[in-house]
């Protein structure tokens, strides 16, 4: 049976749902950011470790201007709200933040930083947030990482490895299974070297309308399928 230590989610189709509503688009991602507490406790309670949000991207930066501002202040209100859980510090979540978060607001900036330098030494449970996040965005980083390393002359290019490459990424774990809500069957930039041998699921719903037992289902699903590793 397949072992669950780390599931990603591409949290898609918060605007369609507010349409359904006959709301302003924008609007739907304040439910898509309610809908990511109730995630946060399903996953403590199916004891999965380590979760992956991929919540805005590089190519978010384009959105109209009334809907970035909304979704920055969403953000803000985010992270002013887990610095003040208790649930945080009392099950030791640590707070990632990963992507090129020089490209926010300074005013969320220092809120992303706080979250970050105060959970550091947490052990128990990880949530990496996937902000101002690229796939090949990442590979770029991490090519430029490496190669001023070797300018430095503190690596050798024959000594680049896949373990080196790890340990230069955003984030070096690897999830088990992806999730994409919203209908839509792509990866869109998203983890493209951990996801490597990821499994995917691909769901009709928008994220709003995902719940406790789409979740299982995915977990019933990856634990029947056949993990060859290339082999």
């Amino acid at each position: 049976m397949n072992e669950i230590k780390h599931i990603a989610l591409i949290l898609d189709g918060n605007r369609r749902f507010a349409k359904r509503l006959m709301l302003e688009p924008y609007k739907g991602h304040e439910y898509g950011a309610a809908k990511l507490e109730k995630l946060f406790e399903w996953c403590q309670e199916l004891d999965i470790k380590e979760i992956t949000l991929y919540a805005f991207s590089i190519q978010n930066f384009n959105r109209p201007k009334a809907e970035f501002d909304y979704l920055m202040d969403i953000f803000k209100k985010e992270f002013d709200r887990l610095k003040d859980d208790k649930r945080i510090f009392d099950n030791k979540v640590k707070i990632n933040v990963i992507g090129r978060i020089d490209m926010f607001p300074k005013d969320l900036q220092e809120r992303m930083h706080y979250i970050m330098e105060k959970t550091k030494n947490h052990d128990k449970y990880i949530i990496n947030f996937a902000l101002a996040y690229g796939g090949r965005e990442e590979i770029i980083d991490t090519i430029k990482k490496i190669g001023r390393k070797i300018e430095l002359g503190e690596v050798k290019p024959e000594q680049v490895t896949e373990e080196l490459v790890n340990a230069s990424l955003y984030m070096k774990d690897e999830p088990d299974f992806i999730i994409r809500t919203g209908g839509d069957q792509r990866t869109s930039n998203f983890l493209i070297w951990q996801s490597n041998y990821s499994e995917w699921f691909f769901l009709e719903k928008c994220w709003p309308e995902f719940e406790k037992e789409d979740l299982i289902q995915c977990i019933n699903e990856f634990k029947t399928r056949e993990r060859r590793f290339g082999k």
